[in-house]
């Protein structure tokens, strides 16, 4: 959303290569447009992998965390993609966190401070914030657990929860209801700017399936499958400690939102049980 609020103000544009934004990028930068970063086909390397392997050996708990400009970091020191660009589709954290830093550049802004300003207080989201050690808190907030033998244990930050792009936003199930409601009501963006978040990627290479060999459709930030012939936007999420997802049901007037702080919960399997229910009436 932060993306698409910029290419509306003109400050952006869907086709603006990374070597426009960042001129120091290496020269592989140079066929991967902002629209590859939105739709997950840009072949960016996997930061999570790079910044692992400078710690071999070492458990993940003991790992220090990347932050945003550490990860564009790491991406210029490697000298080709995974893919060639708009070839192939894979979920990309790299792609988020570069559009996290396209964003500062672009709007002048620090992302977390965009989000605020643009998205947050407007929609009067005020449990909702991007969380950055030692700037700001999080009131009232759950923290993560994973399940093991003997039973639940507090595993809440990740080598990479603090990078902000691809998450590090703490929220609540009554903003996220008014997020929802935004959306439906084209509060941010109207309609027809909202069409290419919600039209499916065409990678050159041929579709893209999951592991049951079905087709993927995504959009920008949106996987769009349709569930038991209801069209359907949808996501999922997790980190250490935490299992998320959002299903929305457009046409039905469904939305269903499920936040976990612990390992052993399926969101999706529970907001699916929710919709069987909603969708069988």
């Amino acid at each position: 959303m932060s993306i698409m609020l910029l290419v509306h103000d003109g400050k952006l544009r869907y086709d603006d290569r990374l070597t426009d934004i960042f001129p120091e990028f290496p020269a592989y930068g140079r066929s991967i447009t902002i629209r590859n970063l939105l739709n997950h086909t840009s072949g960016l390397p996997d930061y999570e992998d790079l910044w692992e392997k400078q710690y071999p050996n070492m458990p993940e708990e003991k790992i220090p965390q990347i932050h945003d400009a550490e990860v564009l970091k790491l991406l210029e020191r490697e000298s080709k993609p995974k893919f060639p660009a708009g070839s192939k589709w894979e979920y990309s954290n790299s792609g988020y966190v570069v559009m996290g830093l396209i964003v500062e550049k672009a709007s002048g802004k620090p992302f977390g401070q965009f989000l605020h300003d643009r998205i947050f207080a407007p929609l009067e989201m005020n449990d909702t914030l991007a969380y950055e050690k030692g700037k700001n808190e999080v009131a009232h907030r759950a923290f993560g657990h994973s399940k093991e033998k003997d039973g639940l244990r507090e595993t809440d930050q990740s080598p990479t929860s603090a990078t902000l792009g691809d998450g590090g936003i703490y929220s609540s199930l009554t903003d996220l209801a008014k997020w929802d409601q935004a959306l439906r009501e084209h509060t941010l963006l109207r309609e027809a700017d909202m069409q290419p978040a919600l039209t499916p990627v065409q990678p050159t290479g041929g579709p893209s399936q999951d592991q049951s060999g079905r087709n993927l459709a995504y959009g920008f930030g949106w996987f769009l499958n349709p569930y038991k012939g209801h069209a359907r936007m949808y996501h999922d999420g997790e980190t250490m400690g935490f299992r998320t997802t959002v299903q929305r049901f457009t046409a039905d007037h469904l939305t269903i939102i499920v936040l976990a702080n612990r390992t052993d919960i399926d969101p999706d399997a529970l907001a699916l049980k929710v919709a069987d229910l909603y969708l069988a009436k």
